[in-house]
């Protein structure tokens, strides 16, 4: 086991500012190192025990669109009942735009009697490369709901009409929702948060230590039923397709591992957890997304986890294999 504990026994109190990772990947063109990638990465068995570690893992960081799981149960205590899990799996993504995702967000709005005007993301184009292409020859443009946390931003507009606060500023780190939605996540992940900041999407983003970020997860995938915590876990395992899109990395993990659960975020930021397992937490320093699944796939392996959805993510990252006329000439491995 990895001590991340003082003296005392405690484990230490987060400090202000990231320090930075270590050296985890390194990339590789016809047998030549030509780069690094460094970043923070925290192991934990099922018991929540530290197995491994490296970098700085009790310093704040911007987990990003990794914080959806507990942001999707602070909805659901405050009152949200979406008809479905599929739409709590939306209320927890960064869904890629596609027909499936706008058509349901579309309709829970209606649902609640709201339009698309309320909400407060900007507006944005879909992730999905045919369906950004389908937008666009249609004559179509940038639209709030095809913005990748659209169906987050849903999710928190019908949990402020069930709640019967305004929806007007829902977005905003003073609004009743947001005060409950943080107060749920620092009682979720075992830890203040130490710095609000305004994400991608204009709502909050909530800085927490890559160890609570892991540990978060982990009880999120050990809820009982019944609770929110377990609700949202099996609606994003149920249909990760909605959390991210077809064949989108997310989707990919959740299909190709049993039980897993898994939500990436901006900035090289990746958690996931395995019931009975345990759980991982990362941060690639330059916030890149290539050296995420080779990184990956070593720390699950010291959770006795391996499947060939690893290997497939880190062949398949953006800029993992790199192609001289069409065949492989380098990639990107862990080194840790």
């Amino acid at each position: 086991m990895v001590d991340l504990h003082d003296a005392t026994g405690e484990r230490p109190a987060t400090a202000d500012t990231y320090a930075g990772g270590e050296l985890l990947a390194e990339v590789t063109r016809s047998g030549f190192v030509e780069g690094y990638h460094r970043g923070s990465v925290v192991v934990l068995s099922a018991t929540g025990e530290a197995v491994a570690a490296a970098g700085d893992v009790t310093a704040p960081v911007f987990p990003r669109s990794s914080n959806k799981p507990f942001q999707a149960t602070g909805m659901l205590r405050a009152g949200l009942a979406p008809a479905e899990p599929a739409q709590l799996a939306l209320a927890a993504a960064s869904h890629h735009g596609e027909p499936m995702h706008i058509d349901l967000a579309r309709s829970m709005l209606r649902g609640a009697g709201l339009t698309e005007e309320a909400l407060a993301c900007p507006p944005d184009l879909p992730l999905s490369e045919s369906a950004r292409r389908d937008v666009l020859l249609a004559g179509g443009d940038r639209e709030r709901i095809y913005m990748n946390c659209s169906g987050k931003h849903t999710g928190m507009l019908l949990t402020c009409v069930a709640a019967g606060w305004p929806t007007e500023g829902y977005h905003r780190p003073d609004h009743p929702l947001q005060k409950h939605l943080r107060s749920v996540l620092e009682e979720v992940v075992g830890e203040s948060v130490a710095a609000v900041g305004v994400d991608g999407c204009g709502a909050p983003v909530l800085a927490i230590s890559l160890y609570a970020l892991a540990s978060g997860f982990l009880r999120v995938v050990r809820a009982e039923p019944g609770t929110g915590e377990r609700a949202v876990a099996d609606a994003m395992r149920q249909y990760p397709e909605l959390v991210s899109g077809t064949g989108a990395d997310d989707a990919r993990l959740m299909r190709g591992i049993p039980g897993i659960l898994a939500k990436g975020g901006a900035e090289g930021v990746l958690a996931v957890a395995v019931p009975g397992v345990g759980a991982v937490a990362m941060k690639i320093d330059d916030g890149n997304r290539r050296a995420r699944y080779p990184v990956l796939a070593s720390a699950l392996r010291r959770l006795g986890v391996d499947a060939p959805v690893l290997a497939e993510l880190a062949a398949d990252a953006d800029g993992v294999v790199q192609r001289g006329r069409g065949e492989p000439v380098g990639t990107v491995r862990a080194i840790w």
